[in-house]
């Protein structure tokens, strides 16, 4: 792993929820991407345009979304505030408290009507009530909770569907996909969006939108109406693509993707979750028992492999220098392990905070 990824042989990583890292192969592939193009220039362009074609259909195939359905996009927030403008005015959401500011700031800006549900141990029955009484049209959520780590339940995602087949489910699926194996098609959502720079180790200026038929139907209905243009170079557009793609999209950074893309799977996402589910539980349970994450957090059924301590600068501080990179989130400082990450690294971060006691 040190050799596949450089930084690991510097400093203990525990930060892949900030950013992840660029692996030594990916590095070499972009290096030459850029070294093509400078000698081909458009030549190199118009070859190299397949690898948008090839990173929607690896996406569809990999989570379990149509290609039809599937966009690129440069980052979530883009995504999300895309999707969010071919929405009537008239929706309802629901939302989390303490949400990421991309997922709550531009539903409140627009001017939806929202309403926020609290984050405990009855995340579920809130949520449920919520639903009863406020009458949403739309719940949003992170699939991973930025600051705390916690992991919406999967199996309560595909009951809430079933019991409210007409409420649309919007994931940011960010701190999410690339942690487990994801299909789409079974999950219950309606829209699963998220940027690639972080657990699928893609880089910057990447991202994705995949969508069900029910959600792909109620956005951008009065633009639909109008003809789309007739340009050539505009033959693969449908009226959706005009507006999550418009313009150019680069193969420098959706070709990343899809080079991280087909490195991950290679390891396959079955392994990376087993290993990280492994790390992150022997962690949770370890500073759990220092009093550094709650009872309640331990008991839940799908776990995520972030979680949140609340240390004082002192302690922050002997962090940094013991060359632990962590992130600073929230009344918390929150660590992260990937596929990359080893038990030594965990022992490691125990040392230092034991050290500090």
């Amino acid at each position: 792993m040190k050799r596949s990824f450089p930084i690991l042989e510097k400093y203990t990583y525990l930060n892949t929820a900030n950013s992840g890292i660029l692996s030594e192969s990916l590095a070499e592939w972009r290096v030459k991407h850029d070294e093509t193009f400078m000698a081909d220039g458009s030549i190199f362009r118009m070859e190299n345009l397949a690898v948008i074609a090839n990173l929607k259909n690896n996406i569809a195939t990999l989570f379990g979304s149509k290609p039809e359905n599937t966009y690129l996009v440069q980052n979530f927030s883009i995504g999300f505030n895309t999707l969010l403008n071919g929405l009537d005015r008239t929706h309802r959401f629901l939302l989390l408290a303490d949400e990421y500011p991309s997922v709550g700031y531009p539903i409140m800006s627009m001017g939806f009507d929202y309403h926020q549900v609290t984050i405990d141990e009855k995340l579920e029955g809130n949520i449920i009530n919520a639903i009863e009484k406020f009458k949403p049209t739309i719940l949003a959520f992170s699939m991973v909770q930025y600051i705390s780590g916690l992991r919406m339940d999967e199996d309560f995602i595909k009951k809430i569907k079933t019991a409210y087949p007409d409420l649309l489910l919007i994931g940011d699926g960010t701190q999410f996909l690339g942690t487990t194996a994801f299909n789409f098609k079974k999950s219950g959502l309606d829209a699963l969006i998220g940027s690639g720079y972080k657990w699928l180790l893609a880089g910057y200026g990447n991202g994705y939108v995949m969508l069900s038929d029910q959600m792909k139907n109620v956005i951008y209905i009065k633009n639909k109406a109008v003809s789309l243009p007739s340009m050539p170079f505009l033959n693969e557009k449908d009226p959706l693509s005009m507006y999550f793609e418009p313009g150019h999209l680069d193969t420098l950074n959706f070709g990343s993707l899809n080079e991280s893309l087909n490195d991950l799977c290679a390891v396959g996402f079955d392994t990376i979750e087993k290993t990280t589910q492994a790390l992150s539980n022997q962690a949770r349970l370890a500073l759990n028992s220092r009093g550094l994450v709650p009872d309640w957090m331990l008991d839940r059924k799908y776990q995520s492999a972030i979680m949140s301590m609340p240390l004082d600068q002192e302690m922050v501080d002997k962090l940094l220098s013991a060359k632990i990179i962590c992130s600073a989130r929230g009344a918390g400082t929150r660590i992260s392990f990937h596929y990359y990450n080893t038990e030594e690294d965990l022992n490691r971060l125990l040392e230092v905070l034991d050290d500090g006691h």
